[in-house]
């Protein structure tokens, strides 16, 4: 049996990791998150509450759990409030990620620590790992400051890099690119979608699926894990309307500029997963079998 350790169960990565993981017989799986559990169901996994930011509660929890592997998905991801409460961003994405590492470091356990594309300036995308970072917004820098954090700790590491997630949560509870062309063509709004960004939109049950390679394996290193075309949001918003039928003349075209947004985007990210591919046997979905994911998703009932 391996024995893992999640953070941010009740989030949207959680959830498909728990949905994912708990099936699994040869590993025992150990939710936290802040509260109370919020997953609509309990079989196949422990929940104990954890407040990442609460440097005893981890070392106690994780000390309690001695897991071989921890999966850290837990962070401060809304990039314009991270822009607002740097101070709440920094504890959340940075602080927290030295008490999971310290944790790591006394009980021996494998981090897995979740990334993002926003370390990049979106200079020139599409990156592989190996590309420099240069972020440009706070919530950027506090993901590439944790990053650093995990990389010069001494214990045993793996870093997921993730773009654009896209999924439903359980509780419907977020939004996303899909949902919100599909519900306002449905009801007939005109939406103005970019053209200037480019991002690589990943399914949430593939960087669950990529998190769980690396913590089984304890798999060393940074892996890109995302979707496997560079599209624009306009792009998307065309194959969703195509997907479902629905009338694409609703779609107008339109650059960021148009947008007003606390935090700076950056233009064109993207990931090359070859390496992911060859190392792990990642294997994501097209963006339109995504999309097909969601719908049938969308059919169950709660």
């Amino acid at each position: 049996m391996t024995k893992i350790l999640i953070t941010g169960a009740n989030g949207l990565l959680g959830q498909k990791l728990v949905g994912l993981l708990a099936q699994q017989p040869d590993i025992e799986l150990i939710a936290t998150a802040r509260g109370q559990n919020r997953l609509p169901f309990t079989e196949g996994y422990t929940y104990r509450s954890m407040d990442i930011t609460d440097r005893q509660q981890v070392l106690d929890v994780i000390s309690d759990v001695q897991p071989q592997a921890v999966i850290h998905g837990a962070a401060m991801t809304d990039v314009d409030k991270c822009e607002l409460d740097k101070e709440a961003c920094w504890a959340q994405n940075v602080t927290a990620t030295e008490y999971i590492v310290d944790a790591c470091k006394q009980t021996g356990a494998f981090l897995c620590h979740v990334s993002t594309d926003f370390i990049f300036d979106g200079a020139d995308g599409p990156y592989d790992e190996s590309a420099a970072a240069n972020p440009i917004s706070f919530y950027g820098w506090s993901k590439y400051a944790a990053e650093k954090v995990v990389q010069h700790s001494g214990i045993s590491w793996g870093i997921a890099r993730t773009v654009l997630v896209y999924g439903i949560a359980h509780d419907m509870s977020r939004s996303n690119i899909i949902l919100w062309v599909k519900k306002s063509l449905e009801d007939g709004k005109t939406i103005k979608v970019v053209t200037d960004q480019f991002r690589s939109p990943t399914l949430a049950e593939d960087l669950a699926s990529g998190c769980a390679l690396i913590a089984t394996r304890q798999a060393t290193g940074i892996f890109n894990i995302s979707g496997k075309e560079v599209l624009t949001p306009y792009e998307m918003a065309i194959r969703t309307a195509d997907y479902f039928g629905l009338d694409k003349s609703l779609i107008t075209q339109a650059d960021a500029s148009t947008f007003t947004q606390v935090a700076r985007r950056p233009p064109r990210t993207g990931f090359i997963i070859d390496k992911a591919r060859t190392e792990l046997g990642y294997a994501p979905h097209s963006f339109e079998e995504g999309i097909a994911t969601l719908a049938s998703q969308l059919q169950q009932p709660a």
